[in-house]
């Protein structure tokens, strides 16, 4: 009889967790699918005019759920007969998605409650993940081919693999605690990136939504003619909704000045609407400028990139504050790089053909959005990191520290400063009296006491107060003639001078006379 060993375990443990993942990829991806299917479900049921069986209806949300992962359909029920791709992808509906791929991959490697049960590798993790959902991918991908919205093979072979390993690949890395590269460079580069995105496409959609307003007239008049029944209408609302950040990343790229195509002879930009444009009554397209050279109120679209490489070059410069000149410079740029990668996938989710001919051509142009990304980056975004950074080493320049006194100074400062002079004492009560301190007896100095004083105690010259001495003393002409200590006193040679260590620490009168002697 064998027993297993602990090599074989572990093995078929990691067998087992990649199945298990492979297992929620197939069940993330019919989530997704059933959900629209759903919605798409209710819409034809609540529909005066079903034109439709349920296989048309299962069709139509099949086309949906991969033109959500950026992969164009081809319409063949055109009043033409000839078919017509479509290609934008309503940004809106592909969250739920990505959504859904990304917690699968993150939950595959999160141990939750259960911190025993085995777990694959990250990069198992995201292969049987993206696997499992792709496998149920192609299922649907054949089934569209069968129904009114068939999927070009060309784009589901791209879009779908980059949609769903990117999704599985942010799982895991949240998965991970969302681990930055060990280069600080590389990292202040990812972080810049996020932020420049962010203020981008907020501004974008803040364009978007001023236009819009500007334009409300026609965009209720567009409304209501398109569908005069509640259930179109609120199918047009859907849309309408589904289509807004696709709005904010044309407001982005209108910014950003290369402008979106409205068809194959005409261009949007800042400086004006040239050409005809072929424009299909939508309500959001109601907000498109009106045709003609561009005004001042144009012109203030250029505010949203430069605010964005702004605060991107400003997030650098303040991170870079010790660094190398050169390094900052191209952490910025790796920014400005970064941000342009990921505005020309967004702005080619965004646009596309919705139709032949002159509809061919829909939207920003992706390589135009995302080469003006990077100018913007390496014009604006460079020279504000440089000089936030220069800022930055400016306030962290070390200040000047005080000089301190030279030591003999402070020793004749002591020396030639009087001592309080009280009746027997010549420091102070308590104190230890340092007689190496006094300043040279006086030629004529009495040899039973301390020089420059009264064998009373009282300072020559009659002055009490020890703080203003008699110009004439030998203490004032010392402290303004000489500036460097005196030589030390030599006492021991006095025959009338008895040293002592110490003074009493209280006041004693002395006795009074006895009457009596």
């Amino acid at each position: 009889m064998t027993h297993p060993t602990e090599h074989s375990l572990v093995q078929g443990g990691r067998s087992a967790a990649l199945a298990t993942a492979c297992v929620r990829g197939g069940v993330a991806a019919g989530l997704g699918l059933g959900a629209l299917a759903v919605l798409v479900t209710a819409a034809w049921i609540s529909s005066p005019f079903p034109d439709s069986g349920p296989g048309g209806v299962l069709h139509v949300a099949a086309g949906l759920w991969l033109l959500a992962h950026g992969v164009d359909l081809v319409r063949t029920d055109t009043l033409s007969g000839l078919p017509a791709p479509l290609g934008v992808v309503p940004m809106l509906v592909a969250v739920l998605p990505v959504w859904l791929v990304h917690r699968a991959a993150r939950d595959t490697l999160d141990p939750g409650d259960d911190s025993d049960r085995p777990r694959p590798s990250p990069g198992g993790a995201v292969a049987a993940v993206a696997g499992g959902y792709l496998l149920v991918a192609a299922v649907v991908v054949v089934y569209s081919e069968s129904g009114p919205l068939p999927a070009e093979l060309i784009s589901a072979g791209f879009w779908l693999p980059f949609v769903v390993f990117g999704a599985a690949g942010a799982g895991v890395w949240t998965a991970l605690g969302r681990p930055l590269p060990g280069q600080r460079q590389a990292a202040a580069a990812l972080r810049a990136t996020g932020l420049g995105l962010v203020t981008l496409c907020g501004g974008g959609a803040v364009l978007a939504a001023v236009s819009l307003a500007w334009h409300a007239g026609e965009a209720q008049a567009a409304f209501t003619g398109l569908a005069g029944e509640w259930s179109g209408r609120a199918a047009i609302l859907l849309l309408v909704l589904a289509l807004l950040p696709n709005a904010a990343v044309w407001g982005a790229a209108y910014g950003l000045g290369p402008g979106f195509t409205l068809g194959t002879g005409a261009l949007a930009t800042p400086l004006g609407l040239a050409g005809d444009p072929a424009v299909p009554s939508f309500p959001l397209l109601a907000a498109l400028p009106a045709e003609g050279r561009g005004t001042w109120t144009h012109w203030a679209a250029v505010a949203v990139p430069l605010v964005a490489t702004l605060v991107q070059g400003w997030h650098v410069g303040r991170t870079a504050k010790g660094w190398p000149a050169r390094d900052a410079a191209l952490t910025a740029l790796a920014a400005a790089w970064g941000c342009g990668a990921v505005v020309a996938v967004l702005a080619a989710a965004a646009g596309g053909p919705l139709g032949s001919g002159r509809l061919s051509a829909f939207g920003p142009v992706w390589w135009q959005a995302g080469a003006a990304t990077v100018l913007w980056g390496a014009c604006v975004g460079v020279p504000m990191t440089l000089a936030v950074r220069a800022w930055g080493r400016r306030a962290l320049r070390p200040k000047p520290l005080p000089v301190p006194a030279p030591a003999n100074a402070n020793a004749a400062a002591s020396a030639t400063t009087p001592a309080p002079v009280g009746a027997g004492a010549g420091a102070g009560f308590g104190e230890p009296f340092d007689l190496e301190a006094q300043p040279e007896a006086a030629p004529d100095a009495p040899s039973d006491g301390l020089p420059g004083v009264t064998p009373g105690g009282t300072p020559r010259g009659g002055q009490a107060s020890a703080g203003k001495p008699d110009p004439g003393t030998p203490v004032a002409t010392a402290k303004a003639a000489a500036p460097a200590p005196p030589p030390a006193l030599d006492l021991d040679d006095d025959p009338g001078y008895e040293p002592y260590d110490y003074l009493p620490a209280a006041w004693e009168s002395s006795p009074p006379p006895d009457p009596k002697a």
